[in-house]
């Protein structure tokens, strides 16, 4: 890419299309083309089609999708398999149609088999069976790397994909219903210190920001202290613990999101398709940090950096999900990139990106 090339982030305003426009930025690149939904619904194909026709970009960052945490991919299902599979058949088409120079398309790690050998593989890809519940989201993924493999293969396309570890970081959901586990966990632990201070403005100020979720926001009475702590007690925060989905025994890998933007952008730089096809025959590379934790470890993590003093309570009656996902990072390695950041570090720039957001 030129400093000067036309470059479309299809999903600016999500965690990783935010993080790839401020990285380019930082690097110089001037020529953006950005559209938030309203503006452009990536699920309606001529829609999508007018806006390549007229804006004939020559690079493409695929990041929009219908995403959300194991609640939201499990009570979802019809919307997350339909929305995404339009929206990943409209871009890639649409970018094959009118010429665009590379498209680099944001798969998921939960495209592996939900007992994939551990660390994953690029090769493991539909080598077993993958997990329930987030079957319909990690299908219509699985297909967008499909899409892009053969239009390569049929039409010369320059199409790549990564598959990014469990992201997270400024720009995040934190709806609680639809975020996942992280953001979800940082802002829980943060609403327990703000019922354990008595801060019930800063919890005010929390919920008109970014809501709760589970219809609980149309039941509850800003304007009444009772009211907020019996709502929050539903989505399991008090003063005197934080209640966390399942037993915390599983396994996950986190990688912060500017890290995964600088990894983004030095493949659409450095790596064609061409090259990515000697990784993979389906083109695509894993990126991520290659360490996990387990989530009661995070869990703790998460609390001290918050600063709650109050205990952690464990739901076994909530699923636990894929019991590992950690991802081989071997191949991403061997072409130049490495993560650098650490989750600590992470953790703590993200509360401290949430906590100037909400005061």
């Amino acid at each position: 890419m030129k400093k000067d090339s036309k470059i479309y982030i299809a999903g600016h305003r999500g965690l990783v299309g935010s993080a790839i426009l401020r990285k380019l930025e930082e690097k110089g690149y001037k020529n953006i083309v950005v559209r938030t939904h309203k503006e452009l619904d990536l699920r309606r194909q001529e829609d999508v089609e007018r806006f390549f026709d007229r804006e004939r970009p020559e690079y493409v960052f695929f990041t929009a999708a219908k995403v959300g945490g194991i609640l939201a991919n499990n009570t979802y299902k019809a919307e997350f398999i339909y929305d995404n599979i339009m929206i990943f058949a409209n871009v890639i088409h649409s970018s094959y149609k009118y010429e665009v120079k590379k498209l680099l398309n944001l798969g998921s790690s939960c495209i592996y088999p939900k007992y994939a050998t551990q660390p994953m593989k690029e090769e493991y890809l539909l080598t077993g069976a993958l997990e329930p519940t987030n079957e319909p989201y990690a299908i219509a993924k699985i297909a967008a790397i499909k899409l892009c493999r053969y239009y390569n293969e049929q039409y010369g396309t320059n199409f790549i994909s990564v598959m990014p570890t469990n992201l997270y970081g400024p720009s995040d959901n934190f709806n609680l219903e639809t975020a996942h586990v992280l953001p979800a966990l940082l802002r829980k632990f943060h609403l327990a210190k703000l019922l354990r201070n008595k801060d019930f403005g800063g919890i005010r100020k929390d919920i008109k920001r970014y809501q709760i979720g589970f219809g609980l926001d149309q039941r509850v009475n800003l304007e009444s202290e009772d009211s907020m702590r019996e709502i929050l007690k539903q989505v399991g925060v008090t003063k005197d613990y934080v209640e966390i989905w399942g037993s915390g025994e599983v396994y996950r890998e986190f990688l912060y999101v500017d890290d995964m933007a600088e990894g983004c952008i030095f493949l659409m730089e450095y790596v064609d398709a061409d090259k990515m096809r000697e990784i993979s025959p389906d083109y695509f590379v894993n990126l991520g940090t290659g360490e996990d934790i387990k989530l009661r470890d995070l869990a703790l993590l998460i609390k001290n950096v918050v600063g709650f003093e109050g205990k952690i309570k464990y739901d076994l009656s909530k699923p636990d999900g894929t019991p590992r996902k950690l991802l081989d990072v071997t191949r991403i390695k061997e072409l130049g990139w490495e993560a650098k950041g650490n989750l600590e570090e992470g953790l703590r720039r993200t509360y401290d990106w949430y906590y100037k957001e909400n005061y």
